[in-house]
């Protein structure tokens, strides 16, 4: 059986993006475990780096990742833009866009085009903790702009399906 340990970007302290009230942590802290909750009833064995609102650095959870054993590490996040309601849509990012990581990134991405989001694809950034420093394949998804009120009606009206959507991705990369 698979592993995936799930991340749920920012958390206590670190908001991650706002928009009027909204804080992208408690997005991405909701969506995170309904992903959860679809990939353990699939299966999968699934850890976290958080389950309630406490901050811990990117790297930190890159180290939990490494210790867990597991074998895939998904870090769950809402992009933002310079401008309000500039963009729509989702990315994925990886280290490394060529193997596991970029397959899944594909998969996922592909799967909430589906829920209706537009897809602007898989980017590498060789910056990022998360993608940087895991031992295993690792995919740091942009679940809508947090700043569009497109993707914020679409995030709370479609949210289970997009939760759907992100584990399908995984589960078809497993």
């Amino acid at each position: 059986m698979a592993t995936v340990i799930l991340d749920a970007g920012h958390g206590g302290s670190d908001f991650g993006a706002t928009y009027q009230g909204r804080m992208e942590k408690d997005d991405t802290l909701r969506l995170t475990l309904a992903i959860g909750e679809i990939l353990q009833n699939a299966g999968v064995n699934v850890l976290y780096t958080r389950t309630e609102d406490i901050y811990e650095t990117p790297a930190q959870k890159a180290a939990e990742g490494n210790a867990s054993g597991a074998d895939y590490f998904v870090s769950i996040h809402r992009n933002s833009s310079p401008r309000n309601n500039q963009y729509t849509g989702i990315e994925s990012l990886v280290y490394n866009r060529y193997g596991a990581a970029g397959r899944m990134a594909e998969n996922i991405n592909a799967q909430l085009e589906r829920v209706g989001f537009v897809n602007h694809g898989v980017n590498e950034r060789k910056n990022l903790a998360v993608l940087r420093r895991t031992n295993m394949p690792a995919v740091l998804v942009e679940v809508g702009f947090i700043n569009t009120d497109q993707d914020n009606t679409r995030f709370d009206s479609r949210f289970q399906e997009i939760a759907q959507a992100i584990a399908d991705g995984i589960l078809m990369s497993l």
